[in-house]
C-alpha cells in the first residue's frame, strides 16, 4: 500500500551537508502510530537507524548522530527529510527511508551518496 521514494544528490562534497527527501504515496505520513525513520547502509557494514519522525512530529535521533542529523517534514507535500551536515567520506553508504507501526516493514529502494572532492 505504503510506497517511499528516496531523491537527491548522489555526489556531495567533504565537510558539505547531505540533504535527501522521501516522497510518501499511499499513505498520509500524518497516519495515527506510524513513524518515518532514515537508516543507511555503509559499504561492507551494516544497517544503521539514523533517526525518525512520527505521525505527531515528534522527533527521534541516534546518539552517535544527534550533532549531525536534522529530520523534517512537509505534511502538504507528503515529503519527510533528512540533513547531515558535516559528512566525510565515511559517510558514504546507501539511504534508505522507511516506515511502520513498530517495525520498519516498508522501505524505499534506497539511494547511494557517495563523499568525494
Amino acid at each position: 500500500q505504503v510506497q517511499l521514494q528516496e531523491s537527491g544528490p548522489g555526489l556531495v562534497k567533504p565537510s558539505q551537508t547531505l540533504s535527501l527527501t522521501c516522497t510518501v504515496s499511499g499513505g498520509s505520513i500524518t497516519t495515527n502510530y506510524y513513524y518515518w525513520s532514515w537508516i543507511r547502509q555503509a559499504p561492507g557494514k551494516g544497517l544503521e537507524w539514523m533517526g525518525a519522525i512520527a505521525y505527531s512530529g515528534s522527533l527521534y535521533d541516534s546518539p552517535s548522530l544527534k550533532s549531525r542529523t536534522s529530520i523534517s517534514r512537509d505534511t502538504a507535500k507528503n515529503q519527510f527529510t533528512l540533513q547531515l551536515s558535516s559528512v566525510t567520506p565515511e559517510d558514504t553508504a546507501v539511504y534508505y527511508c522507511a516506515s511502520g507501526h513498530y517495525d520498519m516493514d516498508c522501505w524505499g529502494k534506497g539511494t547511494l551518496v557517495t563523499v568525494s572532492s
